[in-house]
């Protein structure tokens, strides 16, 4: 944990299913100090979440309860298994108004009651859709509301990799919809409970062979997605009866990096269905990560942007902690 020499004016927190990041912010949005814990939502109880927060932030609160410090939660905190569910905030259909959604973020925060008074914290909502399809983020919203803040009136396509690897559509700064795709989940699943996982092993696509077998697989499964499965299985038998394949350590690597790349091809497919070739697509999230969809992107001709992670939480709470403090300012 960072030592503090003053008092921050607001703390941010990323809190995820496996972690959280803090951050002590003087009134300019500078970090004075940082912290972080490997206690995610997954492993607590609700009445958990103040006791854990309070031991990574402890030292940047006030010695006494006359003032509270502002402290803006975004991610899982948030989830009906976390602290206190934050209710998700529609993003317009087709049909409804058009509404600045990631703007209104600030307007919707909940309030958690806490036993030390020395801290007033509120979670950020996550967005839903109804239409075209249902779908929900939570955590994302604030990378995408930093994204506009530091490119006020952005738009086109940005991908959030990850587990559940998030596509949105942004309009002059404005959220028009997104999809989800299981895609991390997926290769996890194939790779670590299905037959597959006696033919593959992790590797590096800065090794030249491993990088064509995994560009090989996603210009299998973009050209013929609804024979994924079969491709799938082709892993396997090729593991059993390709002659041409080196060593074991080798085979596993090469066959590993085309399952990544038929899984990553096929979320591909459908998420660039609508966007130009030689459009642009910004990507936040893991470095290593979006490395990965950088390659391949690049190999389908698309202009790839990315943005840092970290930067884009801490952008994306700032900005929904002023438009907060202004409006309490006029109320």
């Amino acid at each position: 944990m960072s030592a503090v020499h003053a008092l921050p004016a607001w703390i941010a927190v990323d809190w995820g299913s496996s972690n959280l990041r803090a951050w002590a912010l003087d009134d300019q949005d500078r970090i004075i100090a940082q912290a972080s814990s490997a206690r995610g939502m997954l492993g607590l109880a609700s009445d958990e979440f103040e006791d854990v927060l309070r031991v990574v932030i402890n030292d940047w609160l006030p010695e006494d309860s006359t003032s509270s410090m502002p402290v803006l939660i975004c991610g899982m905190a948030g989830a009906r298994q976390g602290w206190v569910e934050a209710a998700y905030l529609p993003v317009p259909g087709e049909q409804a108004p058009a509404i600045d959604v990631l703007s209104g973020l600030a307007e919707q925060l909940t309030h958690v009651a806490t036993r030390d008074r020395r801290i007033a914290v509120t979670i950020v909502p996550g967005l839903c859709q109804h239409q075209p399809a249902f779908d929900v983020m939570r955590g994302e919203e604030t990378q995408l509301a930093g994204l506009v803040a530091a490119q006020p009136g952005y738009s086109g396509a940005v991908c959030l990799p990850g587990t559940h690897a998030k596509w949105a559509q942004l309009e002059n700064g404005s959220i028009t919809g997104f999809t989800t795709f299981m895609s991390g989940e997926l290769y996890k699943l194939l790779s670590q409970d299905s037959v597959l996982k006696h033919s593959v092993a992790g590797g590096d696509l800065a090794d030249e062979p491993q990088r064509q077998a995994f560009l090989a697989g996603i210009d299998a499964a973009m050209a013929e997605p609804a024979r994924m499965t079969a491709a799938l299985f082709g892993i396997r038998a090729r593991d059993l009866l390709d002659e041409r394949l080196d060593d074991e350590a080798s085979r596993a690597a090469l066959l590993g990096a085309r399952l990544s790349g038929l899984v990553l091809g096929l979320e591909l497919a459908g998420a660039t269905c609508l966007q130009p070739q030689g459009s642009l697509i910004t990507l936040i999230g893991d470095d290593t990560l979006c490395q990965r969809y950088r390659i391949a992107l690049e190999h389908l001709d698309y202009r790839v942007s990315l943005a840092a992670n970290a930067d884009m939480i801490l952008a994306g709470l700032g900005r929904i902690h002023h438009a907060c403090q202004a409006r309490l300012a006029t109320d």
